[in-house]
């Protein structure tokens, strides 16, 4: 006897009341799976569609704005390692002051951090890039104390000559 023919055979040995509570019982689950794998996902995306949304515009906006000031460096004429050398030392002593010190080597500059805050180590390094047009290549940095200082030393490539 096949399986087919044994589960016929168990349906129809039922009362009918047994039948209509399996019939109930199956089609419950079959709506639940049907809910669960057809609809549930859909509408999560849709509930988050409009916070993803705020955060790719965010994110496109930030990307956009990368975007034009690369352009803008692009467009900058061509510094020399010198001249490099001599605005990176500028900014070390505008922005980070006694917290730093500066040692030269070919065209790389260590730039030795001492207790430097970290907003300002923030903005020197955006005006290191953009305004020396040098490259940070290495950095070993660690926190000072409990305060928002760091502690370390910054690598920094000098543009080609």
């Amino acid at each position: 006897m096949s399986r087919l023919a044994t589960l016929r055979s168990r349906w129809t040995a039922l009362a009918a009341r047994e039948r209509a509570l399996s019939a109930v019982a199956a089609t419950l689950v079959a709506l639940a799976l049907i809910w669960w794998l057809g609809f549930a996902g859909p509408l999560q995306t849709l509930r988050n569609a409009e916070s993803r949304h705020a955060a790719l515009d965010a994110q496109l906006s930030h990307m956009r704005s990368l975007q034009t000031q690369a352009l803008s460096m692009q467009s900058q004429p061509r510094m020399t390692a010198e001249e490099s050398r001599r605005i990176l030392e500028e900014l070390v002593r505008q922005r980070l002051g006694p917290a730093a010190q500066l040692a030269a080597a070919g065209d790389r500059v260590t730039v030795t951090l001492r207790a430097a805050p970290a907003d300002v180590l923030a903005m020197w390094l955006t005006q290191v890039r953009v305004n020396a047009r040098a490259q940070p290549i290495e950095a070993r940095l660690t926190r000072s104390g409990s305060s928002a200082s760091w502690d370390g030393t910054v690598v920094l490539a000098l543009p080609a000559r």
